[in-house]
């Protein structure tokens, strides 16, 4: 008979925040952010003390000092954070070979057959806890279940320091109870085309019709349906590689002021150089994309001959392609920054720099 699969997945509780705290005891039980501390700043990770005040990832720096007045802003220190990551995937890769990371903070690993540890996900995921906790300092919370869906929701839903453990049996009532906006790929747009057609919960997706679905959200359907039946065959799959990172921004109004769109810019750059980061990768190639008020798209690429792994290193590329052209920028509604060439952060790989392209 074959044995039921477990998958956890282990989310660092305020990584950034916790390293920092932990390294300087004043810190301790203070509200700390770790990020830019100028006017156009940015929130990179705050601490649970923070966080009662409404401070967030991605929040401006000016607008978490007014939420919360006697915020400490600290910059980001990466090696102390790879360190300290490096450390956590010891513990890991101790246990299961079977680890596939998602970030400096975050992984999943399938622990059906443990290299060592008790033949339960549930006791298995308080070893990892507690020798996480031993050997770094720090806590984390973590989901056990069948899938990897379950796992990480379940991951988020007792921080920190929390363990959530969805059997299989209950694994089909917690995923119908779920909002829709819990669900892989489905963010704030596709929520709206889900809403129209009455889903709001993962009971809703059994219930709407198919083809309305598939018309909806595409590919997406299937995934969508396959896991609200509690269905999730997706293997652990050790050093998952990326094809790219990126984000970008739709403005409230036309943006044309040059300080307007390098402020705009910098925040794009800070939420991609720290997923970068969190990743442990490095990128060969930069590109800036455009959108003008009639619609045009413009996109814009240089490769460096130093790889890029980290907000400041990709900052000065992103300004030179944003403002490459001779011709004035033009009233833009979105800018956008992704990386690619991806490869691991600690080899790092020189190439000759190639013309900027304007595809």
């Amino acid at each position: 008979m074959a044995s039921v699969r477990k998958v956890v997945h282990v989310d660092m509780d305020a990584f950034y925040a916790a390293v920092e705290q932990r390294d300087e005891p004043s810190l301790r039980g203070r509200p700390v952010a770790v990020g830019g501390g100028s006017e156009r700043g940015v929130v990179m990770t705050a601490s649970y003390e923070a966080r009662r005040f409404g401070v967030r990832s991605a929040m401006p720096t000016v607008v978490a000092r007014r939420a919360c007045p006697d915020l400490i802003v600290v910059p980001p220190r990466f090696a102390a954070y790879h360190e300290a990551s490096a450390a956590v995937h010891e513990v890991f890769r101790s246990f299961t070979d079977l680890v596939e990371p998602l970030a400096l903070d975050e992984a999943f690993l399938d622990v059906t057959e443990p290299k060592r540890g008790p033949p339960s996900g549930t006791l298995l995921a308080r070893a990892i806890k507690a020798e996480i906790r031993a050997s770094t300092g720090l806590t984390a919370s973590a989901g056990v279940a069948n899938g990897k869906f379950v796992a990480k929701v379940a991951s988020g839903m007792h921080k920190p320091d929390g363990l959530t453990v969805v059997t299989p049996e209950e694994v089909p009532a917690f995923v119908a109870a779920l909002p829709i906006e819990a669900f892989f790929g489905v963010g704030p747009r596709t929520a709206e085309r889900l809403h129209a057609l009455g889903v709001h919960t993962g009971a809703d997706l059994l219930r709407v019709d198919e083809a309305a679905l598939a018309g909806a959200v595409g590919k997406l359907a299937t995934f969508l349906r396959l896991v609200a039946r509690g269905v999730d065959d997706r293997p652990v799959v050790p050093d998952r590689r990326r094809k790219s990172i990126g984000a970008e921004r739709t403005f409230d109004r036309d943006l044309s002021a040059r300080d307007d769109l390098e402020s705009e810019l910098a925040a794009v750059c800070e939420a991609v150089g720290r997923r970068l980061v969190r990743a442990r990768l490095a990128a060969r190639t930069v590109t800036v994309k455009v959108k003008y008020r009639d619609f045009r798209v413009i996109t814009r690429s240089t490769t460096p001959a130093t790889p890029v792994a980290s907000t400041a290193d990709l900052r000065p590329w992103a300004d030179a392609l944003l403002f490459a052209t001779p011709r004035p920028v033009g009233a833009l509604r979105l800018v956008g920054v992704s990386l690619s060439g991806l490869f691991p952060a600690d080899r790092r790989v020189v190439q000759p720099p190639l013309p900027f392209s304007i595809d």
